[in-house]
């Protein structure tokens, strides 16, 4: 059901990049705006694990430091038929934790100092299979092609106000379906790239009750953690919110409406009903 929702997500975010985009800077201002856009994102793809490792200032994390964390990937790896990932310490006492690479062979799983201290061995087992089933549902692929086009619509709109500020402005009807796009199509960006992550969390959730063998241990761990995360920020970049298993900024007022995660209980519920 979420691949499917993804799927139709990810081709509504194209039709609006094309149909919006188009309107906004014509066929020659959305190539180069896709260009752009493909170009950061690659570089972001292609160094997601170094680039997230040094936004939230994690560090490597030694199995004499922490074998039980060890013992658990490890197992947890061999069960999802994947290489083990590195693991990395985030220092922050709030519980959370993050994955990240392009692909099972070049990935990386973070676990905070929090989250290790307040899960037992059950509940962190459960976070770690939802983190590694992100990589094994290669995640930061999808992830990245929507912010290509979410990120190229964003750069459209800025280059539709500088040229209407110019005298680039259509006239009659055209000049106002132009202002409509403007002002719509980061907006409908934003949104259907929300949605896919939501979706991607969901799926997440799923599969790694079934890599950890009981969705028991992921729900208890996000029913402890989530008011540990409400009552405790923490200090990360928010481009690097996404990735962490909560939402690791604030949850209150538009920050909630426009959050990338779903809400917490809701995916406890819906935990409850997978069957492994």
């Amino acid at each position: 059901m979420h691949r499917t929702k993804t799927f139709l997500l990810m081709v509504s975010l194209t039709v609006v990049f094309i149909l919006l985009g188009g309107l906004i800077a014509g066929e020659s201002g959305l190539i180069t705006a896709f260009i752009f856009a493909l170009v950061i994102n690659f570089i972001s793809y292609w160094y997601s694990d170094k680039i997230a490792i040094k936004m939230t200032r994690s560090r490597p994390l030694s199995e004499e430091e922490a074998p039980e964390v060890y013992k658990i990937v490890r197992s947890l790896s061999s069960r999802a038929g994947m290489p083990m990932p590195d693991i990395y310490l985030t220092p922050s006492e709030q519980p959370n934790a993050f994955a990240t690479g392009r692909n099972p062979s070049n990935a990386a799983v973070a676990v905070t100092e929090g989250i290790v201290r307040l899960l037992n061995e059950k509940e962190l087992t459960g976070v770690i299979a939802h983190e590694l089933a992100h990589v094994k549902n290669r995640d930061t692929l999808i992830s990245t092609i929507a912010a290509v086009m979410a990120g190229a619509l964003a750069f459209l709109a800025r280059m539709g106000r500088f040229r209407m500020l110019f005298g680039g402005r259509r006239r009659g009807k055209g000049g106002l379906i132009q202002l409509v796009a403007l002002i719509f199509a980061p907006l409908a960006a934003l949104l259907i790239k929300m949605a896919i992550s939501r979706s991607r969390e969901y799926l997440a959730d799923e599969e790694g009750a079934r890599i950890a063998g009981s969705p028991d241990g992921l729900a208890s761990a996000l029913q402890k953690m989530e008011s540990r995360v409400q009552n405790n920020k923490m200090q990360v970049n928010e481009a690097a919110a996404h990735m962490f298993i909560l939402n690791p900024l604030s949850r209150e007022g538009m920050a909630r409406l426009f959050s990338s995660h779903p809400p917490t209980q809701e995916r406890i519920n819906k935990l409850r009903k997978v069957q492994v």
